[in-house]
């Protein structure tokens, strides 16, 4: 087993909401990159960075990742605790180091009110700024111990209201492209455009 498995494998085990996840970020992911001009080994490393953006979570308690309540103050601490303890985590194995953009990244937004480094505009790696968008679209399509999923639509709309707030407005717009294009899977099924 690798390292990259047995992280994929922890993963799971403490989250099994994680395992169908990664892919479906990965694929969001993708479908954004190329609509950027991205290819060959870059996109390479974000299907890398994809699978392992929340490798934190194994350092997450099981009944706060459960839990289908609010969090407290303290969980939700915990919770964003994830990008760091992720990126600890891989920050030490060479052939890891193309997902750290990712993983430390994914929850920083625009404009400067993310975590963990509260980082804002073009001060966020570009790479942080692609995943953010596919794992909030995937977060919200995706049923949740906290909430039902939500609608597909309802989804690609978030996204275009929350360019330039939450998300860089080139990559929201770069989803949205895609998502009209019928490159963005949902549920296994390519979604219609809006």
């Amino acid at each position: 087993m690798t390292r990259l498995d047995a992280y994929t494998a922890a993963m799971c085990v403490c989250d099994p909401s994680l395992e169908g996840h990664a892919a479906r970020v990965g694929n969001h992911a993708s479908a954004i990159a190329r609509r950027l001009g991205w290819e060959g080994g870059r996109l390479g490393e974000l299907r890398l960075g994809a699978v392992l953006h929340d490798v934190g979570k194994v350092s997450i308690r099981p009944e706060v990742l459960a839990k289908p309540g609010r969090l407290d103050d303290g969980e939700i601490a915990e919770i964003r605790a994830h990008p760091v303890e992720g990126a600890w985590l891989i920050a030490g194995v060479s052939s890891l180091a193309p997902a750290l953009p990712y993983v430390l990244f994914h929850h920083e937004r625009w404009d400067g009110t993310g975590y963990p480094t509260r980082r804002a505009g073009h001060d966020i790696p570009l790479e942080g700024r692609v995943l953010a968008v596919a794992d909030a679209f995937d977060a919200m399509t995706s049923s949740r111990p906290y909430r039902d999923a939500q609608a597909v639509e309802w989804a690609v709309g978030e996204v275009e209201r929350c360019a330039g707030s939450q998300f860089d407005p080139e990559v929201a717009r770069a989803f949205v492209s895609a998502y009209g294009a019928g490159e963005i899977a949902v549920d296994g099924a390519v979604a219609l455009a809006v």
